[in-house]
């Protein structure tokens, strides 16, 4: 019990961007599981998961893979090869091997965690939705554009039919079609989905969150690349923060 709370004083620490101060509680918390639990525990696990997300936020990418791997073998071995923790750490392990360019050895997990998704949860699932964007992602980072767009539609339209059209997640994935498209030259219908997805985010979070401040830069590119006069991207981005 004390660890879980250790872990929830580190995840409100890591909020507030205190990541040194959160750092050691989660390391004490993985402690006090592994003498409680055994360290093959899934409990373990999750610990193992915390502080390499931690590990990963900082940089130290050498430290967090073990973790990561390790958490992977405990859960294979608790719940299966085919079980929705085991296509979670998939997932943070093939991220991280993005993050180091090992594509081609990141794209078999992500491949095999969106297969584990789609059984355990059905096609249409948000999980299998951020499982369609990160394979599609790093098909984008490996230049295979025609591969990775339907997965980037498919991941829209399952968010939107879950969500709601205007929703954050929503605007994320518009974010990334509107970069891959963008990437593929295919700048007219890019427009339409950035310009959509700024909308959502100053909306819903307001134009100073990072996020809204992270696709108006997007926006703004998008519309340069357009050779939209600076006068009338302006007015564009006005447009889209007063609602129009």
């Amino acid at each position: 019990n004390v660890a879980r709370d250790l872990n929830n004083l580190a995840r409100l620490l890591q909020d507030t961007n205190r990541l040194d101060d959160a750092e050691p509680l989660i390391r004490r918390a993985l402690v006090i599981d592994e003498a409680s639990f055994g360290p093959d525990h899934p409990k373990v696990a999750i610990g193992l998961n915390n502080l390499a997300w931690l590990l990963q936020a900082t940089n130290r990418l050498d430290e967090a893979e073990p973790l990561i791997r390790r958490a992977l073998g405990i859960n294979e071995a608790s719940y299966g090869p085919d079980h929705p923790n085991v296509a979670r750490d998939l997932n943070n392990l093939a991220r991280l091997l993005q993050d180091t360019n090992r594509l081609d050895d990141a794209e078999p997990l992500m491949r095999r965690a969106l297969d584990i998704d789609e059984t355990s949860y059905g096609p249409d699932h948000p999980n299998v939705a951020r499982d369609l964007n990160n394979l599609a992602r790093l098909l984008q980072d490996t230049n295979r554009y025609t591969e990775a767009e339907p997965l980037m539609r498919r991941a829209l339209d399952i968010d939107e039919a879950g969500f709601g059209p205007d929703h954050p997640k929503v605007a994320i994935r518009l974010n990334n079609l509107a970069l891959l498209l963008q990437a593929s030259n295919q700048l007219a219908e890019a427009e339409l989905l950035m310009r959509r997805a700024f909308g959502i985010f100053v909306r819903s979070l307001g134009l100073e969150h990072p996020n809204s401040q992270r696709v108006r830069g997007n926006y703004i590119d998008l519309l340069q690349a357009l050779e939209v006069p600076e006068e009338e991207i302006g007015e564009r981005v006005r447009g889209v923060v007063e609602g129009g």
